[in-house]
């Protein structure tokens, strides 16, 4: 797909959890083009004309799925970018999105029982595939989302959602302050070496994820991180 400009105005902002905020896009009238599992950059410069140079820009995973008129993120706050979208992000307010960028799940993977890990806000690339119609044609996939506890899955509305489009999707929550983090060695034994694993969280989890995957026997090519942070 061809990356876009889209002018967007602020439609919604939640706010369910201190320093985590979910964010609606609209597009004003323009269909948002992008395949599930993609990500796009947000510049919240209100001088910028959308004709010159791209202004200073982060990333966030769109968590929709793209027969969805509109688009959600959801960001944590982790440093001045961040701080400054809380300010500065206030329903009624016109941005511009720049997308669609990634390639996670065009890559080739096998959709017989594949592995889904996320850390966190790391699970917002994948409910946008889970909540697409495509995601029918998954075979027995499985879900282990790590949170710090119960209070941060305000997912629950769209893995309902992805359970009723995919009757075989197994959700595995695993809440950290009652069964302590996500344990790859224990999601190892559960589902062997034969599948796909996509991986999604913060860096050092990736990492040491993939490293002992790599390191049980499981392909490099079966190993798919959203690690574009």
């Amino acid at each position: 797909m061809i990356v876009k400009k889209y002018k967007a105005t602020v439609e919604k902002i939640e706010n369910v959890i201190e320093g985590v905020y979910t964010v609606t896009f609209s597009s004003n009238g323009r269909k948002f083009q992008y395949s599930p599992g993609q990500f796009l950059h947000i510049a919240i410069d209100s001088e910028y004309d959308g004709i010159g140079q791209w202004p200073d820009s982060r990333c966030f995973s769109m968590q929709t799925s793209p027969g969805e008129d509109n688009i959600k993120i959801t960001y944590a706050i982790k440093g001045d970018f961040t701080k400054r979208m809380k300010e500065v992000l206030k329903q009624g307010v016109k941005v511009w999105l720049k997308l669609p960028y990634g390639d996670l799940f065009t890559r080739p993977h096998d959709k017989n029982h594949t592995v889904f890990i996320s850390g966190g806000t790391g699970i917002t690339p994948f409910l946008s595939l889970f909540t697409d119609s495509s995601f029918v044609d998954y075979q027995n996939p499985v879900l282990y989302a790590g949170y710090r506890n119960k209070n941060f899955n305000i997912y629950e509305k769209e893995l309902a959602k992805a359970s009723i489009i995919n009757s075989m999707f197994k959700i595995n929550n695993v809440y950290e302050d009652e069964a302590g983090m996500l344990n790859i060695e224990k999601i190892y034994k559960e589902n062997g070496n034969a599948h796909s694993y996509f991986i999604s969280g913060p860096p050092v989890m990736i990492k040491t994820f993939k490293n002992f995957l790599l390191g049980n026997g499981v392909q490099a090519d079966n190993i798919l991180t959203d690690d574009w942070e």
